[in-house]
């Protein structure tokens, strides 16, 4: 067998390398084809390619033909002859056979289309209609290159499956636009108290909606309000007749009892309810359910749009807030909606949604930082003060009148019970209330009015925002007030501000009371570093003061030393105080303050030191005021005096120097003294430290002496020094003072011979230093 398959191969490799010694040309194989097709061996029909160097039966043609409308799922004719390459009057004849037999495709001028590519036309149109919750049928016609019939019994087949929307007079709309279409209609057709053509209601409804719409709304045919409206009468949700279907006579759907009055019915309401037991007597006037209905849908519709409303620009001109709010009470909406919070009533015959209330309140919060920045310091603790002394003086003032009124007010909230926030909560509703006021409540009235007095008191001396604050912010944030044509904004406004106002004040003491928290611990740091640095730099002024007392004869060199000391030792002080305490007072009112500036050395000058004095509060900044006062004076006692008292009234404890205090501070002062001198290479500055360093070697005493003062200074130790040391120090203060001098009398110029004399004076000194070290560390240092 395996010899049989080998003898095959062999014969099959010779059959391919072997040359074929006859040639057919394209021409002898047409022909060949053709005598076969005559001789009915080939008894099925060949069509030719374009290019005539292929042939395709039609059932190939037409499978291709399928292929490539399931791929594009929208093919032209023209399209599929250049794809298979087959002449146009084939591919058109064999359309109709693929159409045919297949339902799934239809051909529609020269094109073939699946049902398909219509199922996913139909959801991009879906998708598209709840965006924009109207489509004109030609529009998508337009870019579909097909005709609008053909379009609209496209979409009819699929409405309610693949398409969520309603089809009606060439537009296409989404439940929810019908709905609120349907609404407008409804309750304009109940709004009509008067025969009216409706052609002139859709008219203005047209227009209302392309007002709400804007440019790019698409204009709703007057057949669409017509169908809603006649659907709404079929329905009965409107009442009245219709003529020769635009003449409208309206059902009234309520009666005033000024009108029964009038006809000499005099208890107009049980007349009314004997005969209508479905009606609802309000305040003015009795009314039809009808009416609830009709309010109830522009409610719900403004409570879905996060939006407002005013039930009585939906009512009868002659309806009241009272009116109003009684029939807001029956509303399911307005139930629902506050139930879930999702909405709430103010002023009556106002309706607002949670969301639109939300958004006004959550951008009014962001703008509560003036409040939060500009409070004072002890903002909690002056609260509880002023809270417990405005309730104590108010029992007192009021003890007496309690015992006369005993009896009258027994049951009823007086100004003493009611808390401080109560005064801002406003009523959500005012269903129950009644025409007329009796005694007690009057009473009540008055006594909340002293409690809003009260309160607005403590008010004005905390940083809160005020009524008239909240209701401007409200109108910039809401300029519809103004445009919708409100006559008097109070009525609107001043009921929102104040269900607004407690929520900001309430916002804006948990805001203070986060921050104060949140900057406890860094106060406590503040205040500990704080106290560090004025114990060592209070003590060191007090170690410089004693060596004051050895001038107290020569006046002029006194005030010098003292000017001298107020300017280094006591500003650094004051300076270090001012700015710390300016952090404190910023952490105290929540504001940000980067940690390290309290660790940062400041100088500040007069007028910035004046300026954190009046920043600080109460009595503290008369306090700042007086130490910045007595730091431009002559005496460090006085200085100190302030400083002592302005620590005081920040808490803070400024340490006493005592014996053993001074001991240890000399010890190390003469310790770093001597180790300046000893390595001190400048000439000049060498004179001041060992002049300090002999007065506290011959008075025990740390002397801080400016350049004007060294003379009078070198000048006193004549008496504690040899004839040899005192005759170095003055020779070296002598040309210490020439050098001084000829260097501010250098004009730089090279012919200037004053630099020759400064190199000379300085080379004297730098010769002159071991023997003045010699006179403090001991040894001639030569």
């Amino acid at each position: 067998m395996d010899a049989e398959l080998l003898e095959l191969q062999k014969q099959f490799e010779y059959a391919q390398q072997a040359k074929s010694s006859i040639r057919l040309s394209e021409r002898n194989v047409v022909e060949l084809v053709l005598k076969l097709q005559e001789l009915r061996i080939i008894d099925f029909d060949l069509l030719h390619t374009i290019s005539g160097k292929e042939y395709i039966t039609p059932e190939q043609l037409r499978h291709e033909m399928v292929a490539e409308i399931k791929i594009l799922g929208r093919v032209s004719l023209i399209d599929l002859a250049d794809a298979t390459g087959v002449d146009l009057y084939h591919v058109e004849k064999q359309a109709h056979h693929v159409v045919s037999d297949n339902p799934e495709l239809m051909l529609i001028q020269g094109e073939i289309i699946s049902q398909a590519y219509w199922d996913n036309v139909a959801e991009e149109i879906n998708e598209r209609l709840q965006e924009c919750s109207q489509i004109a049928l030609a529009e998508i016609a337009a870019q579909l290159n097909v005709g609008s019939e053909f379009v609209a019994s496209m979409l009819e087949a699929r409405l309610g499956r693949l398409v969520k929307g309603r089809l009606e007079g060439g537009q296409l709309y989404t439940p929810a636009y019908v709905a609120r279409v349907s609404a407008m209609v409804r309750g304009a057709a109940r709004g009509i108290t008067v025969p009216t053509n409706l052609s002139v209601l859709w008219g203005n409804l047209q227009q209302l909606l392309q007002e709400m719409n804007g440019a790019s709304g698409v204009a709703v045919e007057s057949s669409f309000f017509q169908s809603l409206f006649n659907g709404l009468m079929k329905e009965g949700q409107v009442l009245g007749s219709l003529r020769a279907g635009v003449h409208w006579t309206p059902n009234n759907s309520f009666i005033s009892y000024d009108t029964l009055n009038k006809l000499g019915i005099s208890q107009p309401v049980q007349f009314l309810q004997s005969r209508y037991p479905e009606g609802i007597p309000l305040v003015t006037a009795f009314a039809h359910p009808s009416l609830t209905e009709m309010l109830d849908a522009a409610v719900e519709d403004a409570i879905e749009r996060g939006s407002w409303i005013d039930s009585l620009s939906v009512l009868p001109a002659s309806f009241g807030s009272q009116d109003a709010s009684k029939i807001l009470s029956l509303c399911p909406s307005v139930q629902s909606a506050l139930k879930d919070n999702k909405g709430l009533i103010l002023g009556d015959s106002y309706v607002f949604s949670n969301g639109f209330v939300k958004s006004v309140y959550d951008r009014m919060e962001k703008e509560m930082d003036s409040f939060l920045l500009n409070d004072k310091p002890d903002f909690v603790q002056e609260v509880k003060a002023k809270n417990d002394s405005g309730r104590s003086n108010e029992l007192s003032d009021t003890g007496n009148e309690k015992k006369k009124k005993k009896g009258k007010t027994t049951g009823k909230k007086t100004a003493e019970s009611i808390p401080d926030d109560e005064d801002y909560i406003p009523a959500k509703s005012k269903k129950n209330q009644r025409k007329g006021k009796d005694a007690s409540s009057t009473q009540v009235s008055d006594t909340k009015t002293g409690a809003k007095k009260e309160a607005r008191m403590q008010e004005d001396n905390l940083n809160v925002p005020s009524e008239k604050w909240v209701m401007q912010k409200i109108l910039t944030m809401v300029p519809d007030f103004e445009e919708q044509g409100i006559e008097d904004l109070q009525i609107i406004l001043k009921p929102l501000a104040n269900y607004m106002r407690p929520m900001l004040i309430n916002s804006l003491k948990e805001r203070r009371k986060a921050l104060f928290t949140e900057n406890t611990e860094k106060i406590k740091r503040l205040i500990d570093n704080l106290q560090k640095k004025l114990d060592e730099s209070f003590l060191n002024l007090q170690l410089y003061e004693k060596a004051l007392d050895l001038f107290d004869d020569d006046q002029s060199t006194s005030v010098i030393l003292h000017r001298h000391l107020l300017r280094t030792v006591a500003a650094s002080i004051s300076d270090t105080l001012f700015h710390n305490l300016d952090i404190h007072n910023k952490l105290k009112n929540g504001i940000e303050v980067d940690e390290s500036q309290s660790s940062e050395s400041i100088t500040l000058n007069s007028a910035e030191r004046t300026t954190l004095a009046k920043s600080f509060p109460g009595s503290l900044s008369k306090k700042a005021l007086a130490v910045v006062e007595t730091l431009e004076g002559k005496r460090v006692d006085a200085f100190m005096t302030s400083l002592r008292e302005m620590a005081e009234e920040s808490g803070l404890f400024l340490k006493k120097l005592d014996k053993k205090l001074e001991r240890t501070l000399l010890h190390s002062y003469r310790k770093d003294l001597l180790a300046q001198v000893s390595s001190e290479t400048d000439p000049v500055t060498l004179l001041p430290k060992v002049v300090s360093l002999l007065y506290l070697q011959i008075h025990n005493k740390a002397l801080q002496a400016p350049g004007r003062a060294i003379s009078t200074a070198v000048s006193r130790l004549k008496e504690k020094l040899d004839d040899s040391a005192y005759k170095i120090l003055t020779d070296y203060q002598t040309a210490t003072v020439t050098v001084l001098s000829l260097l501010s009398a250098a004009t730089g110029d090279e012919e200037d011979c004053t630099s020759d004399r400064i190199l000379t004076k300085r080379e004297f000194l730098e010769d002159l230093m071991p023997s003045l070290k010699g006179l403090v560390l001991g040894t001639s240092q030569s």
